[in-house]
């Protein structure tokens, strides 16, 4: 037991426990007129997401300590229960906001594209360690993991959510790339990657979607439709200037701007924090991202480095573009923060994957500590 625990990567850990318990007092002070305003307690949003917090916390126990090369084995069964799951929501899910993206159990949800995202980072590690023998062939050893991928991605723009299938395609080109793969193969895969979005575009383009680009690039052309949003963040991150207006002094969120304890929390932390909060945060975002890239470089099985990359990649990516989403460099696509928006899917799979990580580290860690002493 002591051995664990000197073996345990306390930085992987303690960042991602603090960047919840943040996104906790930051979901109560964007949530709670919103919440009163629909009928419920003030703290209605922050008890739920507590609750997310509590069962990711013991997912994040169990993964840190179960051996992460054991995953191997179970990775068919994953990417079956992740088939099933998002067959299931096209069929029986709940449809909001023209997307059916959520099973609804109760007073609560789940989002089985966020589940989606680790199991293909599994499936995608373990096929490519075992093809190492093979990335210079690229029918043999590239192509078939890329038939499954594309099934999910498939079956996620079938929802329609194409934040999510955005962020699981980038996933899998920084675990392909990451994997060894010849550049000449590469750019035959982003080749016939621009190809099918050149063919599918007719059919996903909607006049709700291209509103989207119009809101990101064009704002202040429709500032009472679709740049309304985007100018309400502009105001929320100009006003909160170098140090904010104080922890839960924010204006916007007082039914200004939509969705303040979701996709657009980071407004709300740079209006009430200010620039000095904002950076904080993005500062820990990149200590889990470059803390993951370097237990992967030290990794001595592909497999176990090839995860790392995956979730390090995973929390990066997607932290990006809701960064981009809110400050206009990006369309809204209803990407949340890690660890910080309300969102209990998102929060339990990303404390599992940092489980995971931490697994892997923990084995870095000891091999490491062994050869010292």
């Amino acid at each position: 037991m002591i051995q664990r625990l000197k073996d345990y990567d306390y930085t992987l850990l303690i960042t991602p426990i603090f960047l919840t318990a943040f996104g906790l007092v930051m979901i109560y002070s964007a949530s709670m007129v919103t919440a009163v305003v629909e009928g419920n307690n003030s703290t209605h949003y922050l008890v739920r997401q507590s609750i997310f917090f509590a069962i990711g916390m013991v997912g994040f126990i169990i993964t840190s300590l179960f051996p992460y090369k054991y995953y191997q084995k179970l990775i068919k069964l994953l990417i079956i229960i992740v088939i099933g799951l998002l067959v299931g929501v096209l069929i029986f899910g709940n449809e909001v906001n023209n997307a059916k993206s959520w099973f609804v159990i109760g007073p609560f949800s789940m989002q089985p594209s966020e589940f989606a995202k680790l199991a293909l980072i599994m499936y995608l590690a373990s096929v490519y360690s075992k093809k190492q023998a093979y990335l210079n062939d690229f029918v043999k050893g590239v192509l078939p993991p890329l038939i499954m991928t594309c099934i999910i991605l498939g079956l996620i723009m079938l929802q329609p959510d194409i934040g999510t299938a955005a962020i699981i395609f980038l996933i899998v080109c920084s675990v392909i790339f990451s994997s060894g793969i010849k550049m000449k193969h590469l750019s035959v895969l982003i080749f016939i990657g621009l190809a099918l979005v050149i063919i599918a575009a007719p059919f996903m383009i909607t006049d709700e979607r291209l509103s989207r680009f119009t809101g990101a690039y064009q704002p202040f052309e429709t500032p009472d439709s679709d740049g309304y949003q985007l100018i309400q963040s502009y105001l929320a991150i100009g006003v909160g200037g170098l140090t904010g207006e104080g922890l839960g002094q924010s204006v916007q969120k007082l039914g200004y701007l939509t969705q303040a304890h979701t996709d657009f929390i980071m407004a709300v932390i740079a209006e009430e924090l200010g620039f000095i909060g904002v950076v904080i945060v993005i500062g820990l975002f990149s200590v889990i991202v470059l803390r993951g890239i370097f237990i992967s470089r030290k990794c001595e099985d592909s497999f176990g480095a090839l995860l790392a990359i995956g979730i390090s990649s995973m929390i990066g990516i997607q932290a990006f573009i809701n960064l981009g989403a809110i400050s206009g460099i990006l369309p809204i696509t209803g990407v949340p923060l890690p660890f910080i928006s309300y969102g209990g899917s998102s929060l339990l799979v990303l404390l599992i994957s940092m489980g995971i990580l931490n697994n892997i580290a923990m084995n870095v860690n000891k091999r490491e500590n062994d050869v010292k002493e």
